[in-house]
């Protein structure tokens, strides 16, 4: 639950990744209306990348944005990190997943070397570590100077009128589906609950500068529920 702290809320995610894995794709899509794939190119878009870069995917999940990354540059190294095997296990079944390589590790204790990478990009991931800072302090570590990162994430509904609208389909229209598709409501009760909980969208920048990257950027979609946001490392 969004209480836990620290390894207990990190053994709780991984657990509950592990249950949903079969089925998250599916249901990404059918939460989103499939504009998932939409921001997802958005974020690569955002990473200036060319045909010889090194990339990681952290979080990657069953390797969406490194299987789209390895499809629009075949001669980039795309690497796809997660810390849930069963995800793992399901992208590389994925088509193209013989393009990528793939790494069970914690995106908080990454075992890459420093300044190997040309870009790091992330879905729906930093709103699940114990300790966001922390995180991004790594994917700094092991940018190239001049590296991009991306983070493509959910962020908490705007007081507007829209609002009790958002809240609705997070609180209510969410945990149906999972329930439906997945057979699993806990996973999607999780996911809205963390939003709520989770950074701004602005807080979530001021983030990014903290750790060290500059020309920070990001914009919202999904009437300002999906947050994508982007840096760079010092050259």
């Amino acid at each position: 639950m969004t209480h836990l702290k620290g390894e207990d809320r990190a053994a709780y995610v991984q657990k509950m990744f592990g249950r949903i894995a079969h089925r998250y794709d599916l249901l990404n899509r059918l939460m989103t209306v499939g504009q998932d794939v939409r921001w997802r190119k958005e974020l690569i878009r955002h990473m200036d990348l060319s045909s010889g870069s090194v990339v990681l995917d952290l979080g990657a999940g069953t390797g969406d944005i490194a299987l789209e990354i390895s499809r629009r540059y075949p001669e980039a190294m795309v690497v796809a990190s997660d810390f849930t095997p069963e995800m793992v296990m399901v992208g590389r079944q994925r088509p193209g997943g013989d393009r990528v390589s793939w790494v069970i590790a914690d995106a908080m204790h990454l075992p890459f070397a420093s300044q190997c990478a040309d870009a790091v990009v992330s879905g729906f991931l930093l709103r699940n570590v114990p300790d966001v800072s922390h995180t991004l302090e790594e994917q700094h570590r092991t940018l190239r100077p001049g590296g991009r990162v991306g983070s493509l994430d959910t962020t908490p509904p705007r007081q507007n009128w829209l609002r009790p609208l958002l809240e609705f389909h997070l609180h209510t229209v969410i945990p149906f589906l999972g329930k439906l598709v997945a057979g699993e409501a806990e996973a999607y009760t999780y996911l809205p609950d963390s939003t709520e909980k989770f950074l701004t969208a602005e807080r979530l920048a001021a983030s990014f500068e903290q750790a060290g990257f500059q020309a920070v950027g990001f914009v919202r979609r999904m009437l300002g529920t999906i947050g994508i946001h982007w840096g760079q490392k010092q050259v």
